[in-house]
C-alpha cells in the first residue's frame, strides 16, 4: 500500500522503434484495433479490476479506452467516459493554476506565502526565513506530511460500517469519520499555524526554506490556498474556470464525493473487495476526479505547451512551468532512470533522469501515471482502480501503449 499520494516507477521499458510505413487510409483504424484487442486480453488476466489509457502525440489525442469493470457488483464496465481520483498526478493543475495567477498579476513565484495567508506559515528552525510559492511548487518548502495530516486528510463519505472501515490498513494512512471533516483552509491552519490544534515544529524539516527536495503534500495543498487568496476565487471554480473549461474537460472535477455512485468507479483493495467510499480533505494534492477521455485532453495540452503551442498559459509561462528548478545539491539521493518524477521539478511537473516529463500517483485502491517524452512529443497514461499487489501485469499494459504511441503517432 503506498502511504503518500504518489509512486516512484522505476520500470525497465522496451525500446521503442520508429515506424516508417506509409500512412494509409485505413492504417490507423488497423492499429488502434490492434491496441484495443491487446488491451481486451491484458485486461482478462490483469490483477486490477478496470483501467483507463491514452496516449498523444503533437498531432493531439491518438487513442483512449477503458477496460474491465468499474463495479463489479453493478456489472458496470470500465469506458473511456469512467471517473476516478487520479491522486497525485493532481498537483500538476496545482502549478499551471499558480502560473495562471501570476499572469494575471495576482502572485509572483518568489512572493513570501505569508503575503497571502490568513494565519503564519514559518518554519520554526528558520523563522527569519520566508517560504515562498516557488519552494511550495518545487517541493522544497521544508513542509513535511507528519501524522496529522497522514491521519486526517482521507474522510470516509458515509458512517455505514464506521468502525470497521475505520480500522482499515491503508499503510501509514488512516481514514477519518465523515464528522472529522474540514475545510481545506481550516486543515491547513489547523496543521501550519502554530495556534493551530494539530500544530508540531516537527512538521517541519530543520533546513532552510529552497534547500531540500522533500516532496510535500501538504505543501502543494498550501499552494492551492495561496491561489485562492492571491485570486479571490476558490481553487476549485478558478480551475475550471481557466484549465478544465477552456479544455472543454467536462467529466473533471475535484469533487468526487458529490458524484453519483453510478458515475465514478469503485476503488478496490483486492479483486472482490471495495474500499468504502473516500474523498480528500486537502483536496488539490490528490484529489481530481477524471476519465480518461478528458485526461487525453489535457495531456495533449501539456504537449502544446512544452512545444511552446500551449493555450491555456503563455509561452512564458509554459517556460517556467517546465523549466528543471532543481540542482544536484538540493537532493540527497536523487531518483535516476526512467519514468520517475524526482530527478528533477519543474511547478510540480516531474522529470525523469532519461527523457520523459510526467507525474505519478497512488491513493487507497488506485494507481495511476503519465509521461510524455519530451523530444518526440508522444506521450501514455495509465490508471487502475485496484491495489496494486505487484508491477507486472501494470508494466504489460504501459510497454504496449508505448509501442503503440510510435506507431500510432506515425500514421498521424
Amino acid at each position: 500500500m503506498m502511504p503518500f499520494r504518489k509512486v516512484l516507477i522505476a520500470f525497465v521499458i522496451l525500446t521503442f522503434v520508429s515506424c516508417n510505413t506509409a500512412t494509409k487510409p485505413n492504417e490507423n483504424d488497423a492499429l488502434v484495433q490492434e491496441l484495443t484487442d491487446s488491451l481486451v486480453f491484458l485486461s482478462k488476466t490483469a490483477d486490477f479490476n478496470g483501467f483507463g489509457v491514452a496516449v498523444v502525440g503533437p498531432q493531439g489525442v491518438l487513442y483512449t479506452n477503458g477496460f474491465g469493470m468499474a463495479d463489479m457488483s453493478k456489472g458496470i464496465p470500465y469506458t473511456e467516459r469512467t471517473v476516478q481520483p487520479i491522486a497525485s498526478i493532481s498537483k500538476t493543475f496545482i502549478g499551471l493554476a499558480v502560473l495562471k495567477a501570476q499572469e494575471l498579476g495576482k502572485l509572483k513565484l518568489d512572493d513570501p506565502v505569508s503575503k497571502f495567508l490568513p494565519f503564519p506559515v514559518v518554519n520554526p528552525h528558520h523563522p527569519q526565513l520566508p517560504i515562498t510559492v516557488r519552494h511550495l511548487v518545487t517541493h522544497t518548502s521544508t513542509l513535511l506530511d507528519k501524522e496529522n495530516y497522514l491521519f486526517r486528510s482521507w474522510i470516509l463519505r458515509d458512517t455505514a460500517n464506521l468502525a470497521q472501515n475505520l480500522a482499515l490498513d491503508i499503510g501509514e494512512c488512516r481514514f477519518s469519520a465523515p464528522t472529522t471533516a474540514v475545510s481545506m483552509e481550516e486543515f491547513l491552519r489547523r496543521y501550519l499555524s502554530p495556534d493551530g490544534p494539530w500544530y508540531s515544529d516537527s512538521a517541519f524539516a530543520d533546513l532552510k526554506p529552497g534547500e531540500r527536495f522533500d516532496y510535500s503534500n501538504i505543501g502543494a495543498t498550501l499552494a492551492a490556498l495561496v491561489v485562492e487568496k492571491a485570486t479571490g476565487m476558490p481553487f476549485d471554480a478558478f480551475t475550471k474556470r481557466y484549465i478544465l473549461d477552456p479544455l472543454e474537460m467536462r467529466s473533471s472535477t475535484w469533487h468526487g464525493e458529490n458524484l453519483a455512485a453510478t458515475a465514478i468507479s469503485c476503488l478496490y483493495r483486492t479483486r472482490t473487495e471495495a474500499f468504502p467510499r473516500y474523498y480528500c480533505a486537502t483536496y488539490p494534492d490528490g484529489g481530481m476526479v477524471t476519465s480518461s477521455s478528458d485526461f487525453g485532453k489535457y495531456m495533449a495540452e501539456l504537449v502544446r505547451g512544452y512545444r511552446g503551442e500551449g493555450t491555456i498559459l503563455s509561452k512564458a509561462s509554459y517556460t517556467e512551468y517546465f523549466r528543471e528548478q532543481l540542482a544536484d545539491s538540493n537532493f540527497v539521493d536523487r531518483a535516476t532512470g526512467p519514468f520517475t518524477d524526482e530527478h528533477n521539478m519543474g511547478i510540480t511537473i516531474g522529470f525523469d533522469s532519461v527523457v520523459h516529463f510526467g507525474h505519478t500517483g497512488g491513493d487507497p485502491g488506485l494507481f495511476s501515471m503519465f509521461f510524455v517524452e519530451r523530444e518526440t512529443g508522444l506521450g501514455r497514461y495509465m490508471i487502475a482502480n485496484t491495489d496494486m499487489e505487484g508491477w507486472e501485469h501494470h508494466k504489460q499494459v504501459w510497454e504496449l501503449l508505448g509501442r503503440y504511441a510510435v506507431k500510432l503517432g506515425a500514421v498521424r
